[in-house]
């Protein structure tokens, strides 16, 4: 086992460090989710990522698309991926992105071939890739190599006392040391944007944050919404659990970022971070599969997942590990739930402990724990669509 500085990882081509070995079947676009999926059932240790989308978008939604199939494929918790598309030209540009990683990656057009020829061709070089990958041997790597992202669901005022906290907890002890972090979900920080806007590191990046986070309300809630954002945030969970308002929502959601630490830029949905290590806001739905994904498709490697009431949400390549404050979704959704930290709620555990706890866990889990996500099953993958397809 890693000490709590070291865990042992999988160095990828690109100098990058995994913490799963998958061989993903990644399709293009909807029609092809069916060739990917027979795949994945020809040949034992590779995944098939289906989803709902990728045929007739444009502009920066076509765009949003590339990134977030790039970003999977390229993903370090990916050892190889076989790409399948309607057609070739997309499928080309997509396994020429991830081609940019060194990583093992075929693609494969179904036009002119059709699903048996495609699947036959597919299914052998997949069997290569698993061949080539499955011996492939953890390596010491330092803590400082591993990229971390949160996002918090189904919250309730456990979540802004304890499970947040113990997050931001992390984030203090652990970006100063190296690692990458990123936190979103746009519009749950309403009512408390001026407080994200002064935790940038400059006021070049604060004025960047709020211009993304005005975009935001003016060209999407203010758009299509009702009288408010009431039936979606805060959501009826959230109520029940005794958030009354979305301003109440965004306290909590921002202790994940800590006490000592400033995000040092702003992230497009699905965009990888390049100025170096640090902490990172990614302008995102709030919906946990969604964020996930593209946290994910960003080159993230572990999600911590803050919850009150008991969000179940996984992603089939990246480990999601949970935690809450709550000691009723302790004992009524124990299965659910990684790292239990109800007891600063007690006044048994300090926010500090409950970071260290935490950060055991995404050792552990970087180590190959399975979280109870991965255990149960779930592999939300869900694709962030921007707007109607053309």
């Amino acid at each position: 086992m890693g000490t709590p500085n070291s865990f042992f990882g999988y160095r990828r081509e690109n100098g990058r460090v995994g913490v799963r070995n998958y061989v993903a079947i990644l399709p293009v676009d909807d029609i092809s989710n069916a060739a990917c999926e027979a795949v994945a059932s020809n040949i034992q240790g590779t995944m098939a990522l289906p989803h709902a989308y990728g045929r007739l978008q444009f502009g920066e939604d076509l765009d949003l698309h590339f990134r977030t199939m790039i970003g999977t494929g390229s993903n370090p918790n990916v050892a190889a991926c076989i790409v399948i598309g309607i057609e070739p030209g997309w499928t080309q540009r997509i396994v020429d992105g991830i081609a940019k990683t060194g990583k093992p990656v075929a693609g494969f057009s179904i036009e002119q071939n059709g699903d048996i020829a495609t699947i036959a061709k597919a299914s052998r070089q997949a069997k290569d890739f698993v061949h080539l990958t499955s011996g492939q041997q953890r390596e010491l790597c330092d803590l400082s190599e591993i990229w971390v992202s949160a996002k918090c669901g189904e919250s309730d005022t456990t979540t802004g006392l304890a499970s947040c906290p113990a997050v931001g907890n992390l984030y203090d002890k652990l970006i100063p040391t190296g690692i990458y972090g990123v936190f979103g979900e746009t519009s749950e920080i309403t009512g408390a944007e001026h407080l994200c806007q002064a935790r940038a590191a400059t006021p070049e990046i604060g004025e960047k944050f709020l211009k993304t986070f005005q975009a935001y309300q003016d060209e999407v809630i203010e758009q299509f919404k009702t009288s408010d954002l009431s039936d979606s945030q805060p959501t009826k969970g959230n109520i029940e659990g005794g958030l009354t308002t979305i301003e109440e929502k965004a306290m909590g959601n921002l202790e994940k970022i800590g006490k000592q630490v400033s995000y040092i830029d702003v992230l497009g949905p699905a965009e990888a971070p390049t100025a170096g290590p640090g902490l990172y806001f990614m302008d995102s739905s709030s919906a946990a599969a969604e964020c996930v994904t593209l946290m994910a498709a960003a080159g993230y490697v572990v999600h911590v997942f803050p919850t009150g009431q008991g969000n179940i949400v996984g992603n089939p390549i990246v480990p999601v590990v949970k935690l809450t404050g709550n000691p009723r979704t302790v004992r009524t959704m124990s299965e659910h739930i990684d790292v239990d930290v109800s007891g600063v709620i007690r006044r048994e555990m300090t926010i500090s402990d409950a970071g260290d706890a935490l950060i055991e866990m995404v050792v552990a889990t970087a180590n190959g724990r399975l979280t109870a996500a991965e255990a149960l099953g779930h592999k939300e993958f869900v694709m962030t669509k921007l707007y109607r397809s053309a």
